[in-house]
């Protein structure tokens, strides 16, 4: 029987460098000779990634009510978890995730106002007790994440989608309940300073994971 692998994920807000860094942290997880699952929510999975379109709909023909919000953010969770995480961590793999639950309790939670108990009971019946075992908070004050995000859209010619159209409150909002998750499970998060350059970013990334790899062999 093959040793359960593990569960790491990046979290943070927009313009962070999450996606950029995911990449990072899964090559040198290979490099160490592991097989890595690279994912994201929401999304992940066929039918999680149509989810995630109608959540990002910048130009939806009728408001998403902020439960509908939270209920199809852990709908496609079940249906990822379900499809890829768990066989992945079951047959040894280590699953690198692009956000998981804890930007629902802090964009659901922090930004739309919904109370983290309610997030908790559908967080408990989804995942039957399932947690990251390392989750790495990229972290920047939201005036610099918001001219990374600019930059970015402008480079790529992107338009906002739904959740990058929030206002600044909504987003200092997402940090702060981000930054409170950590300080309620440090020995579960890193956290990251984003600002740096990306060699910067990298750098305290590697380190972290040299550390908990080498604890958890």
């Amino acid at each position: 029987m093959s040793k359960r692998g593990r569960f790491i994920t990046l979290e943070g807000g927009e313009g962070v460098g999450k996606s950029t860094n995911v990449g990072f942290v899964a090559e040198w997880l290979e490099a160490q000779g592991l097989e890595v699952v690279c994912t994201r929510e929401p999304g992940g999975t066929e039918r999680g990634e149509a989810i995630r379109a109608l959540l990002l709909d910048p130009a939806p023909q009728e408001p998403l009510h902020v439960d509908a919000e939270l209920l199809l953010m852990f709908a496609a969770r079940a249906q990822h978890l379900a499809e890829k995480i768990l066989p992945a961590l079951a047959r040894g793999a280590w699953v690198v995730c692009d956000r998981f639950t804890d930007a629902t309790f802090a964009y659901q939670g922090g930004g739309r106002g919904i109370a983290k108990e309610r997030i908790a009971v559908l967080e408990n019946f989804v995942q039957q007790g399932l947690s990251p075992d390392l989750t790495l908070l990229l972290d920047m004050p939201k005036e610099a994440a918001k001219q990374r995000l600019e930059v970015r859209l402008r480079d790529r010619h992107e338009q906002l989608d739904r959740f990058e159209q929030e206002q600044a409150d909504f987003f200092q909002a997402v940090r702060d309940a981000y930054l409170a998750r950590a300080e309620e499970a440090p020995e579960r998060f890193a956290v990251i300073e984003a600002q740096h350059s990306l060699e910067e970013v990298q750098t305290q990334l590697r380190k972290t994971l040299s550390a908990r790899v080498t604890a958890w062999r």
